[in-house]
């Protein structure tokens, strides 16, 4: 992936995350920019509920990240896809499937992750709400212990990989190089699709110090060292919970449902049908759950 987007960019993107201009694209830097990215843009999808378009471009990606806001894995991965590339790292797309309740897998291109060369092959996804805090070594098959829990990476069948957090398979990448465009299909299933837990449910969520902090619908919910705490938030309260806890200032309250008025979004022509039951999601995940404790 080449450099796509310009230094202002660039610096904008750095100090949303709270990031020094790295002096070289190496692991150590690698590792401070995913964390912080984890700690600083939140995994939402607001703009599913706010009739907002969601433009798979990396400039117009990284605008909405420098702008306050975040995304989910196709949003999220593909700015930092794109602010990773002018940072002068190597990066490729991959397409994954994620793991339903059930078992079964999503549709090809229902989650976006990236491979980063950073000397080694690393595995990077700053999109996925059950992912490690920092980049996976992506050619070991040991056991990779990280804050979130301990990771392995597993060969498939197919010759693809599967990405295992404490035993339990997340999803399951392809090897093959994608770009950009070839996950329209996917983000238009997933912002629009009454079956799409994402068209049903309003979601934000990021890492905050030891914990995480998540607003799913009308409920805050918090985690940490001393335990989890739920609060039901009235009306008048949502919008001020996402401006402190997020940052994200909203005119207006996100309403979730297949039956909220949205624009008609017209169907990318490199579209793939999904399965008939729709991409099997846990928690608010079409390309990246969050957990659903928060």
């Amino acid at each position: 992936m080449d450099k796509i987007i310009s230094d202002e960019a660039v610096d904008a993107y750095l100090s949303r995350i709270g990031v020094t201009r790295p002096s070289a694209p190496d692991l150590e830097a690698l590792r401070e920019l995913h964390i912080r990215h984890l700690q600083a843009v939140p995994f939402e999808n607001l703009s599913v509920h706010l009739g907002e378009e969601v433009v798979l471009d990396p400039a117009a990606l990284v605008a909405k990240v420098t702008a306050g806001r975040g995304g989910f894995c196709y949003e999220l991965n593909g700015a930092f896809a794109a602010l990773l590339s002018a940072l002068g790292y190597r990066v490729t797309l991959l397409a994954g499937r994620v793991v339903g309740p059930d078992g079964s897998f999503g549709p090809p291109f229902d989650h976006l992750a990236l491979q980063v060369d950073a000397g080694e092959p690393w595995l990077v996804d700053v999109g996925f709400g059950r992912n490690s805090h920092y980049p996976l070594r992506f050619d070991e098959r040991g056991e990779q212990p990280d804050p979130a829990g301990t990771f392995r990476i597993a060969e498939a069948e197919d010759g693809d990989l599967d990405v295992i957090k404490d035993g339990e398979l997340q999803y399951r990448l392809e090897r093959r190089p994608r770009e950009l465009a070839d996950f329209e299909g996917g983000c238009w299933w997933h912002r629009t699709s009454p079956r799409s837990l994402f068209t049903r449910a309003v979601i934000c969520s990021m890492l905050a110090g030891e914990g995480r902090v998540t607003i799913s619908d009308r409920t805050l919910v918090t985690t940490g060292p001393t335990g989890r705490q739920v609060l039901a938030l009235a009306e008048e309260e949502i919008l001020p919970a996402f401006r402190e806890h997020f940052g994200i200032e909203l005119e207006r309250v996100p309403q979730a449902g297949p039956a909220q008025a949205r624009p008609a979004q017209a169907r990318p022509a490199q579209a793939r049908p999904a399965r008939a039951d729709g991409p099997q999601e846990a928690g608010a995940q079409a390309g990246g759950p969050v957990p659903a404790e928060g």
